[in-house]
């Protein structure tokens, strides 16, 4: 039985365990999380929960540093800085480049928090390196695994409405695949009510099996390796301090697109391109009101959710040339901002307008690792350099333009115009540990996600997708790791 080792307990962590797990009867999974066990089940998504109480509990004790600290989003929106529910923010201050990046620890990971939106990126956000129809199957595996459907706001109010009005405008000349349609989200409807996929559904049987552990509440420090071959890893038990030495026949590290970095630094793996070319798409809002002439074609009533009062979720598919942006376009019962003469709610006719915008890709754009200082979990502080060139800000005009075009397209734009939110509030962080076709210094893994290099080592998280991207880009990270569980077994690369 081969020991291996996965650090971080997210979708694409828990993943890749799925699969090699499903795979093979000769893998040992051991899974380390570095954040509590927030609920009876292993990483049951915050909305499926009932009761605010219960959810807030789990937010705040998902909050790291900050855990058991109420936050409140909404001061986003009026130049102060915070973390959302359920996560801390890696630096404090408006002087930060990054002034809203932002991370969670719990088991579960972000997976527990996400709006489970999940795109097929356009060709254009596809690295041209991999093989297209091998990761068409991949990305299909993963939409089953994340329970990937369209149909869970079928019927809700208005929402084939605004779409007929989305796609006049912005069908034309697009294949049936990319035009506007409901948004593929990871979430089932049952009993009425919408139920989030969170890690729970990606493991489902497998917490039963005695090939798998989850280990909570515990950091993994360092990684124990002769430069070629990992041996095992260094562990802290946060609650005990306890320290122990685990050893592995394969790693397989998806942290985070700063922690799992962070982790390669501190076990001395110097790889030119890590930590480099760290990404995220920028993000502009807006809002409108649908017609009050426009009647919707049924009365089904929306499935109940926690969270977001939406009504619906649709998408504008990104397309570099026509629409260079990709759409979320959510229903709401409520305007999110109050508005004069509008005293009741009017289920799915006000609409957020939420565009996410390709950045370009900068090696200078990074996260630097101190060799003195330590972070809250006292591994080495994290800097992040990051800046808008240019271009960037000529990309953000556009798609500015383009929120109050898609707002006046639906009904009428309500506020004081689109928003551009600070850097780092999509959520989205990619490229720390990006892949490449061969090693030359401007990646961290292979196709396979096999660090350079090294004979059993592997990353995972949409840190390793090395393009620009506009679309949502978990479905796709959940692929790569089909891939490299997949490549495992049909290699048999741990000897």
């Amino acid at each position: 039985m081969k020991n291996v080792i996965i650090v971080g307990s997210g979708p694409v962590g828990s993943a890749f365990a799925r699969k090699l797990h499903d795979l093979s009867d000769d893998f040992q999974i051991t899974q380390f999380e570095v954040g509590p066990k927030v609920s009876e089940s292993l990483g049951r998504h915050s909305k499926n929960f009932q009761d605010d109480a219960v959810i807030e509990s789990i937010q705040q004790a998902s909050q790291g540093p900050n855990s058991g600290i109420k936050t409140d989003a909404s001061r986003m929106f009026r130049g102060v800085i915070v973390a959302r529910p359920g996560t801390y923010l890696v630096e404090e201050g408006l002087d930060a480049q990054m002034p809203a990046l932002a991370m969670s620890a719990n088991v579960g990971g972000m997976g527990i928090h996400w709006t489970g939106a999940c795109p097929a990126f356009d060709l254009a956000e596809l690295p041209d390196f991999i093989n297209l129809a091998e990761f068409e199957k991949d990305f299909e595996e993963a939409r089953e695994l994340l329970k990937v459907t369209q149909s869970a706001y079928e019927g809700a109010p208005l929402g084939d409405e605004l779409r007929e009005r989305l796609g006049q405008k912005y069908n034309v000349g697009r294949s049936v695949q990319r035009q506007v349609q409901p948004m593929p989200l990871a979430v089932q409807v049952k009993d009425g009510k919408l139920w989030w996929t969170g890690t729970e559904e990606i493991l489902e049987d497998l917490v039963s099996s005695s090939r798998y552990s989850l280990i909570p509440d515990t950091l993994v420090t360092e990684l124990v390796h002769d430069g070629v071959t990992v041996s095992g890893v260094k562990t802290k038990n946060l609650s005990t301090n306890q320290i122990s030495q685990v050893p592995a026949d394969l790693v397989f590290i998806a942290a985070d697109a700063i922690r799992t970095p962070q982790l390669m630094f501190n076990s001395k793996i110097v790889l030119n391109a890590l930590g480099r070319y760290l990404n995220e798409h920028g993000q502009i809002l807006g809002l409108a009101k649908l017609p009050a002439e426009l009647k919707s074609s049924t009365s089904k009533p929306a499935p109940k959710t926690k969270g977001l009062n939406t009504t619906g979720v649709s998408w504008i598919p990104y397309e570099p040339k026509s629409f260079p942006a990709h759409g979320q376009i959510m229903q709401m019962d409520t305007s999110p901002i109050p508005l004069e003469g509008v005293t009741e709610a009017d289920p799915g006719s006000f609409v957020g307008v939420g565009l996410f915008v390709a950045k370009q890709i900068s090696a200078d754009d990074r996260v630097e690792f101190s060799s003195s200082e330590k972070d809250s979990f006292g591994m080495p502080k994290p800097s992040i350099f990051y800046a808008h060139n240019d271009e960037d800000n000529a990309r953000f005009t556009k798609a500015k333009e383009l929120v109050s075009e898609v707002c006046q397209t639906v009904g009428e734009e309500l506020g004081s115009g689109p928003i551009v939110m600070p850097a780092g509030s999509s959520l989205h962080y990619l490229g720390t540990v990006r892949m490449g076709s061969k090693n030359d210094g401007k990646s961290v893994c292979d196709l396979d996600s096999k660090v350079w290099g090294f004979s059993n080592l592997y990353v995972g998280g949409n840190g390793v997708i090395p393009t620009e991207t506009a679309g949502n880009p978990t479905a796709t990270s959940v692929a790569f790791a089909i891939k490299a569980a997949r490549s495992i077994v049909r290699g048999d690369e741990i000897k």
